[in-house]
């Protein structure tokens, strides 16, 4: 294997990790709006918040990765914006699942409102942007021979 292939998932990592920190910006951002303009502890309404915030996040994500991160192996196929897609939804069960379950949770231990919310809102992005790394890189844009941003 070649040295510039061995460093290029770590490098590739590092550049999904920074557009993530971003990407939190926009998702516990507008989360936190979303429940300061309508608070709930409704399990329905925050999920339904959680899902608005994630997409955001994710719409971001597509975006930002496309042009930085995978560009070499995005094509801008229907294929991969497809795939892309259905990892997303994939990610936000795993992101829902986790907000929703660690809320429950840290409500049992009397944990203070904003604080519990934040916490598992920092787990669930944790949770689904690990497994979103790994089926964009090796589901929606494995490498192809196609490169879409190249002239």
């Amino acid at each position: 294997m070649a040295k510039k292939e061995k460093t290029k998932g770590p490098f590739q990592f590092m550049q999904f990790s920074v557009i993530g920190l971003a990407n939190a910006g926009v998702d516990i951002g507008t989360l936190n709006l979303l429940l300061l303009l309508f608070p709930t502890d409704e399990r329905g309404l925050l999920a339904l918040f959680n899902t608005i915030a994630y997409s955001l996040a994710v719409a971001n994500s597509y975006f930002w990765n496309v042009l930085i991160t995978f560009r070499n192996s995005a094509e801008g196929s229907n294929r991969q914006r497809l795939m892309f897609i259905l990892q997303g939804m994939v990610s936000l069960g795993v992101n829902n699942l986790v907000f929703l379950g660690a809320n429950q949770l840290f409500e049992w231990v009397g944990m203070h409102r904003w604080l519990r919310y934040n916490i598992a809102k920092g787990c669930a992005m944790f949770l689904s942007f690990t497994s979103s790394f790994f089926m964009i890189k090796y589901f929606v844009f494995k490498d192809t021979d196609r490169k879409f941003f190249r002239k």
